[in-house]
């Protein structure tokens, strides 16, 4: 089966800020098509100082949709909500609501969650009827620190 190529647009969210969507396969791949998408919207918004904690986050909720979800695709959307600020969403087709989880700190898996925490400075799930959409800010000082 060849695999799907991603693709993504501009649109007008519906809070009326500027937003890019986009559409991934879900598959070992999806996560650097993610990165990718972000680091791109970053760069046309002149926002590539909030490019590298908003890569890891996205790798985080997209490896996380990868694994827990079903379907073959995943929905990315990247929001500019301020100046200053951008929120990133992966929906996925998977009703489960991700959980952080209290875990070994060595263990190879578990720890992403706390990660978004950590680093984003806001997140949540939006359930869905048919899935959820879960999301993650990240906001920097403006004008951006050199």
């Amino acid at each position: 089966m060849e695999r799907l190529r991603p693709s993504w647009r501009p649109i007008v969210s519906a809070t009326g800020d500027p937003a890019y969507v986009g559409v991934l396969q879900r598959d070992e791949q999806t996560a650097e098509d993610a990165r990718q998408m972000v680091a791109i919207v970053l760069a046309v918004w002149h926002l590539e100082h909030l490019k590298d904690d908003a890569k890891i986050l996205v790798s985080e909720l997209a490896s996380n949709a990868t694994r827990h979800a079903t379907g073959s695709i995943v929905r990315l959307t990247v929001t500019r909500t301020a100046r200053n600020r951008v929120r990133v969403a992966v929906t996925d087709k998977s009703r489960t609501m991700p959980q952080v989880l209290e875990g070994d700190l060595l263990a190879e898996s578990g720890r992403g969650l706390r990660l978004v925490d950590a680093l984003s400075s806001n997140w949540g799930v939006i359930p869905l009827p048919w899935g959820k959409s879960v999301w993650e800010e990240v906001t920097a000082s403006w004008p951006p620190q050199r």
